[in-house]
C-alpha cells in the first residue's frame, strides 16, 4: 500500500484569506461610495439643510399671505386693505398723494 503525501503550498494557505480580503475590500468599498455610503450620506444632509432654508422661506411667505386673506375675509373686513387693493387694481390714485412705482407684484 503506498501512501501519497503532498507538500502543503504556499498558495493554498492563502486562499482563505485572500477571499476574506476580497469580500472585505467588496463591502468596505461599497460602504463608502455606495447610493447611501459616507460619501453620499454627507450630500445628502447638505441637500437636506438647503431644502430646510427653503422650507423656512416658503412657510414665512405663506403665512404672510394668509395674514393678508384674514384681511379681505368679509366678517374682517379692513377699510385700508380694501383701500390699497382697489387702488391696486385700478391702478388709481388721488391728486394729493405721491405715487413710487416699482417693479415687483406682490
Amino acid at each position: 500500500m503506498y501512501t501519497r503525501q503532498r507538500k502543503k503550498s504556499v498558495l493554498r494557505r492563502l486562499i482563505l484569506p485572500g477571499l476574506s480580503a476580497a469580500l472585505l475590500a467588496y463591502f468596505v468599498l461599497h460602504a463608502l461610495s455606495g447610493a447611501y455610503g459616507l460619501i453620499a450620506k454627507e450630500q445628502l444632509k447638505s441637500e437636506a439643510a438647503e431644502l430646510d432654508k427653503q422650507l423656512t422661506v416658503v412657510r414665512n411667505q405663506r403665512l404672510a399671505l394668509e395674514r393678508r386673506v384674514v384681511l379681505l375675509r368679509p366678517e374682517s373686513l379692513d377699510p385700508d386693505m380694501i383701500d390699497e387693493r382697489a387702488r391696486d387694481s385700478l391702478n388709481l390714485a388721488q391728486s394729493d398723494e405721491v405715487v413710487i412705482l416699482r417693479n415687483t407684484r406682490r
